[in-house]
């Protein structure tokens, strides 16, 4: 009785009128004006294309329509691929059925991406909140970009750009907090909570190489080098490496020999700290798989895997690029010092390797899928499923950092701003604290004989005398290590940091020696309001001049790896 009442389903000819050839018609199937304009059957809210049904014929790989074997319908996914459609059911405008690209398209081929502007004066969070509702993270609403990464080009504002190394530690550990607190807020805009899931805490070891912690590494490895950033054994494996395996092909990908891989591992753990092991005998297919297990046997990972989840559900969302490499680029400003610089060591040394690839086979793509794993990693127990998401999440973040290295490592400026904001309040609270511990002292004593004690405490003020001494517009700028140490200049409008070194090296430009010294010198701002900055030779000088004119102004050789 069911099938004998049960409706039949309405055909989508009989919905839009699209008369139907007669069934043994074999002549060529030619679009009537009415077919041509037949729009798309969509759902609505983010739904793919439905599943239309094309009378006797179905779309070849020329754009033509053939005959179908069976007279029927054929779907009409079988033929294109999922398109993104607006909410009102139309496709995305720019959008094409050539331009659909897989993964692999995306990392193998070179296609020309779209150059984009990217801002560091304006935070991240306030620039997707102030965003109008339709750019908000709906799913409905954000589209993924067919994986095409995006040229992304910052420009210099008069203040220049900060790399991460420019900055002192005390401001750099006030930059992690702040860029902590800014990727909360950034994923708070879209609805996303960030929670720093609980890892199982391992204890490293205290001696050794494999399985100690990056800090006691760089702890041993300054008592031979007190400014190494980056542990001496991982800079002996790029070295080896490099020396002969960057044109290997499958450089990351083979095993090498197990039986020397063990016996190197127990030499390096007994030997490396008194520099008793002999680097000749190691080959570079056993020095790539030391790197892998050096990263993959750390009691913590490399980069911050609580924050995996956050990230699956903003890419899953499917926003652009740019928003993906915002999160990135927080998540970097906020890892420890020997976690950053460690990375950027090895995203630079990837960068190597991957300039090889038509001899190494190691693309882009390749080198973040070998070495996710080693990198984010999670001591927890996950479903396969949930393993499979980490994986691929994890290789599409080493993914973006290997394709935007030049501007990972670069300090927003609206972070910089923000520590000297902090800066600025803890001075001001230094001044007010000593004469508030006066007052409760002193509370039974006339404020007259108060007044004049203060009033010479505010006299001997050194910001004052700093003030007093130095013409508005003249900084003093100090060169310990060469000739000439010290020197008034006159700021102006046009005046840049590379301008003052310029200067400097005019005037000491009498020996040849002095000459290669100014080369590696670099224009510093120290005191007031920022702990130590280095100066990008194109920054405007009066313009930080007037947001810092308390600091002392120093050239000296830049700090490196």
């Amino acid at each position: 009785m069911r099938k004998k009442h049960k409706q039949s389903v309405r055909d989508v000819r009989d919905i839009f009128g699209v008369s139907e050839s007669p069934p043994g018609d074999t002549r060529d199937h030619h679009t009537t004006q009415e077919e041509k304009e037949l729009p798309l059957v969509t759902k609505t809210k983010g739904a793919s294309l439905s599943s239309i049904a094309l009378s006797e014929g179905s779309q070849d790989e020329e754009g033509k329509f053939a005959s179908s074997p069976r007279g029927g319908s054929v779907s009409i996914l079988e033929t294109i691929p999922d398109i993104p459609v607006h909410s009102n059911g139309s496709a995305d405008p720019g959008q094409s059925i050539q331009s659909s690209v897989s993964d692999d398209d995306y990392l193998e081929k070179n296609i020309p991406p779209e150059a984009e502007e990217l801002s560091f004066e304006v935070s991240y969070s306030e620039m997707i909140a102030e965003a109008p509702k339709r750019n908000k993270c709906k799913k409905s609403d954000f589209k993924k970009e067919d994986y095409v990464l995006t040229k992304f080009i910052v420009q210099k504002t008069r203040f220049g750009l900060t790399e991460a190394g420019d900055l002192s530690a005390e401001d750099m550990k006030k930059i992690r907090h702040l860029s902590l607190i800014e990727l909360t807020a950034f994923f708070d805009a879209f609805g996303i909570p960030l929670k720093r899931n609980k890892t199982e805490k391992v204890k490293g070891r205290d001696n050794g190489i494999f399985g100690v912690p990056l800090t006691v590494l760089l702890d041993n490895d300054r008592k031979k080098d007190p400014a190494v950033k980056v542990p001496l054994v991982l800079q002996k494996f790029f070295e080896k490496v490099e020396e002969s395996g960057l044109e290997s092909e499958g450089i990351f990908r083979l095993s090498g020999c197990t039986a020397k891989v063990k016996q190197y591992r127990e030499e390096l753990d007994a030997k490396f700290n008194t520099d008793k092991f002999k680097w000749d005998k190691m080959c570079h297919r056993e020095a790539a798989v030391m790197l892998k297990a050096f990263f993959r046997e750390l009691p913590t990972s490399l980069f911050p895997v609580e924050y995996i989840p956050a990230f699956i559900t903003l890419m899953e969302r499917g926003p652009h690029i740019k928003v993906q490499f915002q999160a990135l680029h927080l998540m970097v400003m906020a890892l420890p010092d020997a976690n950053r610089d460690t990375a950027q060591a090895l995203l630079t040394f990837f960068n190597k390797v991957v300039a090889n690839e038509s001899k190494n086979r190691m693309s882009i793509w390749n080198i973040s899928t070998v070495m996710a794993p080693n990198l984010f990693f999670s001591r927890s127990k996950h479903s396969d499923y949930e393993e499979l998401r980490l994986a691929n999440t994890a290789a599409h973040i080493i993914c973006l950092m290997l394709n935007y290295q030049e501007i990972l490592w670069k300090v927003p400026s609206f972070l910089i701003n923000q520590v000297r904001r902090m800066n600025e309040a803890t001075m001001l609270l230094k001044k007010q604290l000593p004469s508030v511990k006066k007052l409760l002292r002193r509370k039974t004593i006339e404020r007259e004989v108060i007044s004049p004690k203060t009033s010479k405490v505010l006299q001997k003020s050194p910001s004052l005398r700093r003030m007093s001494d130095v013409p508005e517009g003249v900084i003093r700028v100090h060169a310990p290590r060469l000739s000439k140490v010290s020197m008034a200049i006159q700021l102006n409008s046009q005046t840049k940091a590379k301008d003052i070194l310029a200067k400097f090296q005019y005037e000491n430009s009498h020996g040849s020696s002095e000459c290669i010294k100014i080369q590696n010198q670099r224009l510093y701002e120290i005191g007031g309001n920022i702990g130590q900055h280095c100066l990008d030779p194109d920054a405007y000088i009066l313009d930080i001049y007037h947001v810092n004119p308390q600091a002392e102004w120093v050239i000296k050789p830049q700090s490196s790896f």
